[in-house]
């Protein structure tokens, strides 16, 4: 799924149609009718952790035609995977789609509610493994799927504006909300990010791997910043938080919000991010990369990638590692 730097990218493909009016709409989406968007001004576009947000309101003076795109209505009804030859995040591995909802829906426990669901101005985006948004472009099947067509991936969205351009938003869950869910002390790539609060939610006695994940506290650090930032701090995935010194909590955040800025840097200048620990064989230094799938019992596991040698285990008193399952 994408991450906090991918979704700060995505805000800023909206930020230029901002100001304009919808004129024809399409999409599969039946969690809502695209049709409520025609005529609406876009009013407003904000990026929280891994949501996108994006506000309209009643437009004024008169429009061009508003009619729904029937090219992009026949597309919908192909029933074709919006995940088929859809553009991933960065290094994904393959999941299964029943995995990738059941994880996307446990991810979205950790976060803490809107402030209110239902009807409002604001259409909240939650972006799923293959989800992505495209201006003034669509996205084109780059192989062939399991059944051995070349079908281009179905949009959820698109909206077309009254200066020519439009958006077209893939593999997204779409919800109407009064307003954002806003906690910029909690957002890694948020100038109002507080370090102490995550520093007090690092410190608990579950493993650290656990907590990296723990929206409330790290919204937008997905599974592949926790891994590289695990490595590059030289700290084992499931070593408990309470048995981290201050000093090495601190690196840990610092490795955080580095690679968290780097990587959306990365992503504006069209560059490709370098990985160390994430679905690699080996580390930099030529040791075997352990693997395995982590996370509480009963809640969301993710694959993780770890060096043994250059994240040793960490026991407690009683020489337990972690209560974690792999």
């Amino acid at each position: 799924m994408p991450e906090g730097p991918s979704v700060r990218k995505f805000q800023l493909l909206t930020s230029p149609f901002v100001g304009q009016v919808v004129v024809k709409v399409g999409g599969s989406s039946r969690k809502i009718s695209v049709n409520d968007l025609n005529a609406l001004r876009l009013q407003d576009s904000q990026v929280h952790g891994k949501n996108l947000y994006l506000s309209f309101v009643a437009a004024e003076g008169p429009l061009g035609p508003t009619a729904e795109d029937p090219v992009l209505q026949g597309e919908a009804a192909s029933g074709a995977s919006p995940a088929e030859g859809g553009q991933k995040e960065l290094g994904a591995p393959q999941t299964h789609p029943q995995n990738e909802m059941l994880q996307e829906l446990q991810q979205l426990r950790s976060e803490p509610p809107d402030v209110a669901e239902g009807p409002g101005n604001w259409l909240r985006f939650h972006f799923g493994l293959y989800g992505s948004i495209r201006a003034n472009e669509f996205s084109r099947a780059n192989k062939a799927n399991k059944r051995g067509d070349w079908k281009d991936p179905v949009p959820r969205l698109v909206l077309h504006f009254e200066s020519g351009g439009f958006l077209v938003f893939y593999n997204c869950r779409m919800q109407w909300c009064s307003s954002p869910r806003a906690d910029p002390a909690s957002d890694i790539l948020s100038v109002e990010f507080h370090r102490g609060q995550a520093l007090d939610a690092l410190c608990t006695p579950d493993p650290i791997c656990y907590t990296l994940l723990d929206q409330r506290y790290f919204s937008g650090l997905g599974n592949i910043i926790k891994n590289e930032i695990l490595y590059l701090a030289r700290i084992h995935p499931l070593t408990r938080g309470s048995l981290l010194a201050v000093s090495d909590l601190e690196h840990l955040l610092d490795c955080a919000l580095q690679f968290s800025s780097d990587w959306l840097h990365s992503k504006l200048h069209g560059k490709r991010l370098h990985l160390q620990i994430y679905q690699k064989e080996q580390c930099p230094l030529g040791h075997v990369v352990m693997k395995g799938t982590l996370g509480p019992s009963g809640g969301f596991k993710r694959l993780t990638w770890w060096c043994p040698e250059c994240q040793p285990e960490m026991l407690s008193g009683d020489g337990d590692l972690s209560t974690g399952t792999k």
